[in-house]
């Protein structure tokens, strides 16, 4: 838990403010899982603090979702085309990826465990997304995207989640 703590602030994922008026923050849990080697060996423990989006309202929380996802197709297309051109395929995985995507809406949740609040009818004004945001995924995507088209790659027309 305190990793991921100290990954949210180190990413200025949420600012603690006065509860604004007539506001309701939805609210957190801290979810645990526990990752494995290939062999069953505890690789390590994780938590994961993820918001309960479910209770989001649409055009008040959150107002697009959509968020492109690979085609089938395209995966095979790329794994036939590594594999006559004996290309190398890499993997990446990214730490906590969704803490990348800003946040455009005014979302407030509930101090979380572990974090000490600096007063009465306080929330966290979050400025990033979390795991269980109903616009998480599009705000990945959309900062993803950003970043390769500045950085020279082009977007296929059809798959977007393709980029050469």
């Amino acid at each position: 838990m305190q990793a991921e703590l100290d990954a949210f602030n180190s990413n200025h994922t949420w600012t603690i403010i006065d509860l604004p008026p007539n506001i309701t923050p939805f609210v957190n849990k801290w979810v645990y899982k526990i990752k494995r080697k290939a062999d069953g060996s505890i690789e390590c423990y994780k938590a994961r603090l993820v918001a309960k989006g479910y209770t989001q309202t649409e055009g008040v929380d959150y107002f697009d979702t959509f968020s492109p996802v690979a085609k089938l197709h395209t995966i095979r297309l790329l794994l036939a085309l590594a594999s006559t051109k004996n290309w190398y395929v890499h993997q990446l995985d990214a730490n906590n990826v969704f803490l990348h995507g800003e946040l455009l809406e005014d979302v407030y949740m509930t101090i979380p465990q572990g974090v000490v609040s600096p007063g009465p009818n306080k929330a966290c004004k979050l400025l990033k997304s979390l795991y269980g945001l109903k616009q998480s995924n599009r705000k990945w995507y959309e900062r993803l995207s950003t970043l390769l088209l500045q950085l020279g790659f082009i977007q296929a027309h059809g798959d977007h989640s393709l980029f050469v």
